[in-house]
């Protein structure tokens, strides 16, 4: 018989805690506050000791992430940032938006992230940062991108976009550098009802920042930044724990260039709920991987390697084949849906032709570009999901 198996299942994530979700929602749409207010200055504390940091803003999308925590780590306009080519567009599109410009640096043909035994030979005088990824949820090298951030007195901004609840030598993503960002864009491990993200940071002055930055470079946190920036000490006049829906006496007062990306109150309250089931998910996560690694191990497949010294939170279970374009159709025709996560790397992408790559430049990520697919692997399917998609693989 012919199942249908969606890559994710939003419903039926939805349908685990549709009483529950459903309850929140009406209750931020009848009190009428949408903006900031409660439960985002609640999420932002549920979600910064989660992580384990004292900083968490919440912020429009993780894309936004990335490019107001570059901007409050004071990245600019000539600057050059390191990071790596397979990855999502917005990794490098952020370094990109504050005027920056991306260096890549080729991946470890296993774990997919950034080889770190290449950084070193692209740094110059202009390298401000370095981004490396945790990609589908598998931690980055970081002890030693940090010993080279140190060396070379850089900073380090971990994208954790794909990688919420994932651990790196016992300590969690997200605490690991200077400032880290994260995605709850709907088919992440922990997804609200539309776009998200959130900055998380040790750092008071990078928060203060990124906290302007979001609102317009307004208000109480618009001048904090701006006497941070400007070395100036006065006491600022504050307006606690506001909602921003109606009015906010201190929103006209500007210090800053900014942005407008807040996270919606109605998404603030669903995350709420699903962060305390994503430890949850992310094991059933392993579990699923766990019987695919086991039934594949002596295939034509190549299955994702992990590394020991890190939790792996499994965004994406990605394959390798020789055939891949091959295997999608078979499995399309089995009902199964697959995704090609990337089928150009970010060099060889036509907005940064201007950069001056080719390909060859960097072989592991081309080869992977050519290899890589995913499989379903959310918490929700069934025990016989799994078994057909491993008879469809076969």
């Amino acid at each position: 018989i012919k199942m249908n198996i969606p890559l994710i299942d939003l419903q039926a994530q939805y349908k685990s805690l549709e009483e529950e979700l459903n309850k929140a929602a009406l209750e931020v749409l009848s009190s009428a506050k949408y903006i900031m207010g409660e439960n985002v200055i609640e999420f932002e504390k549920e979600f910064a000791n989660y992580v384990g940091v004292k900083h968490a803003i919440s912020v429009g999308n993780g894309t936004d992430a990335l490019v107001l925590a570059l901007k409050a780590m004071g990245i600019k306009s000539g600057d050059e940032v390191i990071t790596t080519p397979f990855t999502f567009f917005a990794t490098a599109e952020a370094i990109s938006a504050v005027g920056a410009v991306p260096v890549f640096v080729d991946v470890e043909k296993e774990t997919f992230n950034i080889d770190v035994t290449k950084i070193e030979e692209k740094i110059t005088n202009k390298t401000k940062a370095i981004i490396p990824v945790h990609i589908f949820g598998q931690a980055a090298d970081m002890d030693e991108i940090n010993k080279i951030a140190k060396k070379h007195n850089l900073l380090v901004l971990e994208d954790a976009c794909q990688a919420i609840g994932g651990k790196y030598k016992g300590k969690n993503i997200g605490a690991l550098a200077d400032a880290a960002c994260f995605s709850f864009f709907p088919t992440k491990n922990l997804g609200c009802a539309g776009d998200g993200g959130m900055i998380v940071t040790d750092n008071d002055d990078i928060a203060i920042i990124a906290r302007a930055l979001r609102t317009h470079g307004s208000g109480e946190n618009g001048q904090k930044a701006y006497n941070l920036l400007n070395n100036i000490t006065e006491e600022v006049k504050t307006a606690e724990g506001v909602d921003d829906t109606v009015y906010n006496p201190l929103k006209y007062y500007n210090y800053l260039i900014g942005y407008n990306t807040r996270l919606d109150a109605i998404q603030a309250a669903l995350l709420r709920i699903k962060l305390k089931e994503i430890d949850k998910w992310n094991a059933k996560r392993r579990e699923i991987v766990k019987i695919y690694n086991d039934a594949l191990q002596n295939s034509d497949y190549v299955t994702p390697f992990c590394r020991e010294d890190v939790e792996h939170v499994y965004h994406m279970y990605i394959l390798q084949s020789e055939k891949r374009e091959e295997v999608i159709a078979k499995l399309k025709k089995a009902g199964v849906a697959t995704g090609v996560y990337y089928p150009i790397p970010l060099h060889l992408q036509k907005v940064y032709k201007d950069l001056g790559y080719k390909e060859g430049d960097m072989p592991v990520a081309e080869y992977l570009s050519h290899r890589t697919f995913a499989i379903p692997v959310y918490p929700e399917l069934t025990k016989e999901q799994v078994e057909y998609i491993l008879s469809r693989l076969a």
